[in-house]
């Protein structure tokens, strides 16, 4: 490291040089210091940090041998003489990522006060270590952290819940979003109402999944519907919605609805044939155990459970990410239910893409056509009731959603009859 020193300006008792540091073959830093007789040497300015070569910098210089600054009740300590203290760069991960356990926003997901859902934190160093989700490769989405409200390991994965200062309360399993209270109606409301409104009079439903309850809030505004059973695995997941979405889990309340907390496949396997009109699947992302979800074992229970003209939606992944699959559960749904088979989408924005699909089946018998709602939710009675109208779904939206873009319907040979 060569050092040159050109002396500025004496006053009294400081000292004023301007330093180039040469600190490798690729960085050069200008700056100025200044020093007193009587205090310690400190940093007035920064004048200039020039870099050389193209080469990816983290601030806080990790792997270049620079340190953070020092951690001072959650702030970065930077005292001219003064006491006054900086706040923590928002660049600076390593620095957040050591911060006290008890700070409001601490979580292995969340750095520099921003959740990420393909990230998290580990080490004695607190250094900030990535990873992908095999379901969105290279890619991180990120939510800006107000406060965390709830983080505990249930017997099936680790739940988090947090204030966020866009998308309000959100729900995270596992790290991955599952909903947020912005933007949950465009999801709970088409996945509910495509099937419930392509059929005429529903009675019998099954919901696989749902813990959070959305989905149950929305088939309760079905005056036609007298029983509905819900499976749910994760009894924390139903607890916390109850305690943190209110709004959501109010779906639990319906006297019609029969809740059994266990293994979906297994009360699947036990389940009559021919006992539900229609059977909703909102699951998580076919990763790890969930990966039955979308084999073709799976979809022949569901079809044994459904009545002649019966009706499936399956929660059915991104089409900008996930063409493959799609084809995979299209092509296994042609063979197995023996009826109409459609892929239908929505805008979520706090999805992968924005975009979320939907995968609508009929078994053999009467035709079901779900372009065209025969059921239209309009004229349910009672379904927008005061203080719980819908927000997102209607008749056009109902159409729309089987809109495909082009390069779906060419990569996608089998979306259509």
């Amino acid at each position: 490291m060569a050092i040159n020193e050109v002396p500025e300006k004496r006053k009294k008792d400081t000292q004023s040089f301007s330093v180039r540091l040469s600190l490798t073959h690729s960085y050069t830093l200008s700056l100025s210091l200044t020093f007193s007789l009587s205090s310690p040497l400190t940093f007035t300015s920064v004048r200039d940090w020039s870099r050389r070569r193209k080469r990816s910098f983290m601030a806080g210089g990790a792997g270049n041998g620079l340190e953070c600054q020092k951690i001072m009740d959650g702030k970065a300590s930077n005292r001219n003489g003064n006491g006054l203290e900086k706040e923590i760069p928002s660049c600076c991960l390593k620095a957040k990522a050591s911060a006290p356990e008890s700070e409001a926003k601490c979580h292995s997901t969340v750095v520099s006060g921003w959740f990420s859902a393909s990230q998290t934190c580990s080490g004695k160093s607190g250094k900030a270590v990535y990873f992908n989700n095999p379901m969105w490769p290279g890619e991180a989405h990120s939510i800006k952290v107000e406060k965390i409200l709830f983080k505990e390991k249930s017997e099936y994965q680790e739940v988090l819940v947090f204030e966020s200062s866009a998308y309000g309360k959100v729900l995270v399993l596992d790290g991955i979003v599952q909903l947020t209270e912005k933007d949950e109606c465009a999801y709970q409301e088409m996945i509910a109402h495509l099937p419930l409104c392509s059929i005429k009079s529903p009675k019998n439903v099954l919901v696989v999944g749902g813990g959070d309850g959305g989905v149950l809030r929305e088939i309760s505004r079905h005056s036609s519907v007298e029983h509905i059973d819900i499976c749910e695995i994760d009894k924390m997941v139903i607890d916390v919605s109850k305690k943190f979405f209110p709004e959501l889990a109010v779906g639990f309340e319906d006297p019609r609805v029969n809740l059994h907390v266990g293994d979906a496949i297994e009360f699947l396997r036990c389940t009559p044939e021919g006992k539900y009109d229609a059977i909703i699947v909102d699951s998580s992302d076919p990763v790890g155990p969930a990966q039955e979800l979308v084999e073709k074992p799976f979809f022949e229970t569901i079809a044994k459970a459904l009545r002649p003209g019966g009706v499936l939606c399956n929660m059915a992944e991104s089409m900008w990410l996930h063409t493959h699959l799609i084809q995979d559960m299209i092509s296994i749904c042609r063979e197995t239910f023996r009826g109409s088979v459609h892929y239908a989408w929505a805008s979520v924005p706090t999805y992968p893409s924005g975009a979320i699909g939907f995968l609508l089946c009929s078994t053999e018998g009467p035709t079901v056509d779900f372009v065209k709602p025969i059921n239209p939710i309009e004229k349910v009675e009672g379904a927008n009731k005061c203080g719980r109208e819908l927000r997102f779904y209607n008749s056009e939206m109902h159409t729309a959603a089987f809109a495909l873009p082009t390069f779906l319907k060419r990569e996608v040979s089998l979306l259509r009859v």
